[in-house]
């Protein structure tokens, strides 16, 4: 219960700082205003998914097409790549920012576990992300309201859930390179490439085909984030997310105690 109350405790601390951030609301802004126009830009534009429809049946295409779901797909990889660069620049002032104050040395010496503020402070700049893709949530439920076929909410649910995963991923990856250094810049820069080399592990598993081709591609960040947006789950797809979060997590830690172990 102690460790809970723990971890609440830093999560609210944390939560405060983003909300209180100009930074944050900065990038939060440019998030929207892009998002959103890539939103109505694929929705709507003259090469958007309705007009590409409508030119096809105006042609004699009697395909039938799932509208949403193409949107979907699109909308989403977008949003993908947009959140790529952004959530390094939300994870770099994560330790970064503890070592430019001098503060990490307190935090390494606390007896608070280190595992445990490093948990405190994912759930917090994870939740301000969660709050960054709200409304995204508002176009979606104004777009599809007059869909036909109806939504597979199954889809869109597990397009939402993907993104979060990824998203915790990154920033607990970004944690652990900002615990390291005490220039955020240069933490999000090094964020960005760990982020680039990690998704595109599907490509570099191509190259060496094989099994081992297979065991390195599994491991891709944007593979794995497809799936989910095709409305696919897939335990391995979960473990893989996990596993990204985990060892961020656990990195952190490790190397927050070797603080702890030079300052004895």
């Amino acid at each position: 219960m102690k460790i809970i109350n723990n971890i609440i405790a830093i999560l609210q601390k944390e939560l405060q700082g983003y909300f209180s951030s100009p930074l944050a609301f900065s990038i939060a802004g440019i998030f929207w205003l892009i998002s959103g126009l890539f939103f109505i830009f694929i929705l709507l534009s003259d090469q958007g998914v309705i007009q590409n429809v409508a030119i096809q049946e105006q042609g004699g295409n009697t395909v039938n097409i799932d509208v949403v779901y193409e949107f979907m797909q699109i909308f989403f990889g977008v949003i993908g790549s947009l959140s790529m660069f952004i959530l390094p620049i939300l994870s770099m002032g994560l330790y970064a920012e503890e070592r430019k104050k001098g503060t990490i040395e307190l935090l390494a010496t606390s007896p608070v576990f280190n595992w445990v503020v490093a948990i405190g402070k994912l759930l917090a700049v994870l939740l301000f992300f969660i709050t960054m893709i709200m409304p995204i949530l508002l176009y979606e439920a104004i777009a599809f309201s007059g869909a036909t076929p109806a939504v597979n909410p199954q889809v869109v649910i597990l397009a939402h859930v993907g993104l979060i995963l990824m998203a915790a991923s990154i920033l607990s990856l970004g944690m652990f390179i900002s615990s390291l250094t005490d220039s955020t810049i240069f933490s999000a820069i090094l964020t960005f490439i760990l982020v680039i080399f990690i998704s595109i592990l599907d490509a570099m598993g191509n190259l060496f085909g094989g099994q081992i081709g297979e065991i390195i591609a599994h491991f891709s960040l944007l593979k794995n984030y497809e799936n989910f947006v095709r409305g696919i789950f897939e335990s391995s797809n979960l473990l893989v997310f996990c596993t990204y979060i985990i060892l961020g997590l656990f990195l952190t830690s490790q190397s927050i105690e070797i603080i702890r172990f030079t300052r004895k």
